[in-house]
């Protein structure tokens, strides 16, 4: 789980919540921290010179203070470091810092036999966040949790286009949103293109012109379409 894109947590929409529950206090004992973004703040070890606190914030923090940060830092045998906070954290996001070993992950929970309860009950249950009903039993709502899923795991296709022949759309090469560039492009395709990599045509959003030439730093965006040209 801790190296997914994305976890789905299947829940009975006839029982109770308490089975989210459990299954969250579980994951939390995997440090895995469900869809959270890593604490705003810097922690850095030191030689010398004590404990810094230093907040960057306008108002005060609501749960760290110099005393508490010293206390914690101390549980770690940690006695020199700087601690700069840039939102209100709580002291399990600065212990989490410390040991570094949390995991950050978007989740989606799946509803399942929303065609057992009344509408009345689907209401309530839209309060949950970060949630999609569906029903298996009858195939319902699934294109929903595709999407969701889709946009979840923060993806984006990419189309490759052979020299002379139309793009292949049945096959997209898949990458993440965070680093879409033609080089990370070309690693999904073959470790070794780089080294034979001479630019690339653009078709789609990424690119002014249709076609555009473009090297290995480009930034591609959903459903591009390229084309590699090596070198001779």
């Amino acid at each position: 789980a801790r190296t997914c894109n994305t976890i789905l947590i299947v829940l009975d929409a006839q029982k109770p919540m308490t089975q989210k529950q459990l299954i969250e206090k579980e994951l939390e004992g995997f440090n895995i921290r469900l869809n959270k973004q890593p604490p705003n703040m810097l922690f850095r070890r030191k030689d010398k010179g004590g404990v810094s606190f230093t907040n960057t914030m306008k108002e005060k923090p609501k749960n760290l203070d110099l005393d508490t940060v010293q206390a914690i830092l101390r549980e770690y045998k940690i006695h020199n470091a700087d601690v700069v906070l840039r939102e209100d954290c709580t002291t399990d996001d600065l212990i989490d810092v410390i040991e570094g070993n949390a995991v950050y992950m978007p989740c989606i929970y799946v509803l399942n036999k929303i065609d057992a309860i009344s509408m009345e009950e689907l209401d309530l249950l839209d309060q949950v966040p970060h949630y999609v009903p569906i029903s298996a039993a009858d195939e319902w709502n699934l294109d929903e949790l595709l999407e969701t899923i889709w946009d979840y795991c923060k993806m984006i296709r990419i189309y490759t286009k052979p020299r002379g022949q139309i793009p292949d759309y049945n096959g997209p090469v898949i990458l993440h949103n965070q680093t879409p560039t033609v080089g990370g492009f070309c690693d999904r395709l073959h470790k070794g293109i780089r080294s034979q990599f001479k630019y690339a045509w653009v078709w789609g959003r990424s690119v002014k012109h249709q076609p555009q030439k473009v090297g290995l730093s480009h930034t591609l965006m959903d459903e591009d379409v390229v084309q590699i040209v090596k070198k001779v």
